[in-house]
């Protein structure tokens, strides 16, 4: 059996994103039940030099919606950088959901062998799709998500691993 381009991308960010979704929703009621200014934990970071939640949010969604949109030929939208709250950042991460699930099977299978140029470090680092989405986009958009998870639990939100993960199929 063999797994397509599609079925290794977009199931794969969609669930991210959902269960992301899922994470800052606990923490948006976590800051309302104990009256705790939302401001606190999204400019929250785990380390001085890290950048804070709202960002690791924007790199997360951006890295999803970006790789799929890369990978069936195409430029993603771009989005300005300017949620501050729980409730806009959850928004941002359902857009990011839309778009990733409006492409098609036909749209990114066949992509392995496509050229994709990307700035690494300030400098054009150029992939074949499988690389770019296998070595490069699903670790950053999965280090982003457990960023922004780990901010949120040092921070006292009461969230776990089966958050993180979702539910099993």
């Amino acid at each position: 059996m063999t797994i397509s381009m599609y079925q290794a991308s977009v199931p794969v960010f969609a669930r991210g994103l959902a269960n992301l979704k899922n994470v800052l929703s606990k923490g948006a009621a976590h800051a309302a039940a104990r009256k705790i200014d939302e401001s606190v934990f999204l400019n929250a970071r785990l380390y001085p030099d890290m950048f804070p939640l709202t960002r690791q949010v924007h790199i997360a969604t951006d890295f999803a919606r970006g790789t799929v949109a890369r990978l069936a030929g195409g430029e993603p939208p771009k989005w300005e950088d300017n949620e501050t709250t729980f409730a806009e950042l959850i928004a941002r991460v359902e857009r990011a959901l839309e778009a990733v699930k409006a492409m098609t099977p036909a749209q990114v299978d066949g992509s392995e062998a496509r050229t994709v140029t990307r700035p690494v470090r300030g400098e054009p680092k150029t992939f074949t799709g499988i690389n770019y989405l296998l070595q490069y986009a699903l670790p950053n958009f999965y280090f982003h998500c457990t960023t922004a998870y780990g901010i949120l639990r040092g921070s006292g939100v009461e969230i776990g691993k089966s958050d993180f993960i979702g539910a099993l199929d």
